[in-house]
């Protein structure tokens, strides 16, 4: 190892050290409260939770999360769509959760399991928006797990549709 290295090492050491307080600090911040309406509750196998064992999210919640905007067409829309809403990967974090796969819930009691590698590799979002306006219930919403699906044309499978739960409003990670 070259003589510049070794003396960069310590101090890389040191920072390391030094800042990991913080980060174990701002992993145990609580997750905050709702003050709205709730329309998704995750629990399961998470850190972090707000009522209880579970975590509970308004609107305003949601959209303080990293988000991402996927525009794609879809076999439920007639038209191309804008689709607005946190990453899935975002919402995990926020909850501390660690998990291989998620059960996502509807209001109609329909449920998917979907493997975290998914949101991770696709970059899923849970959509909010749709074209810029709120989703309501009788058109999928208030949330739907969204698929880039013209980004990645792999996607276009009978799998991946039962995967894109319209109407979500639970989350149980495991």
């Amino acid at each position: 190892m070259p003589l510049r290295s070794l003396r960069v090492m310590p101090v890389v050491i040191l920072l390391v050290v030094a800042l990991a307080p913080f980060r174990a600090v701002a992993a145990l911040e609580p997750l905050p409260e709702p003050s709205g309406e709730v329309i998704l509750t995750i629990s399961g196998d998470i850190a972090h939770a707000n009522a209880g064992d579970e975590a509970r999210f308004d609107r305003a919640m949601l959209n303080r999360l990293a988000s991402r905007t996927i525009v794609t067409d879809t076999p439920w829309h007639e038209e191309t769509g804008r689709f607005e809403g946190p990453l899935f990967t975002a919402l995990l974090d926020a909850v501390g959760a660690e998990a291989e796969q998620v059960r996502v819930g509807a209001l109609n009691g329909f449920e998917a399991k979907i493997p975290v590698t998914d949101f991770q590799r696709y970059d899923v979002i849970l959509a909010m928006r749709f074209n810029g306006d709120r989703v309501p219930i009788r058109d999928f919403g208030p949330l739907l797990v969204m698929y880039p699906f013209d980004e990645h044309p792999e996607l276009h499978t009978e799998v991946i549709r039962f995967r894109s739960v319209w109407q979500v409003d639970r989350i149980f990670v495991y």
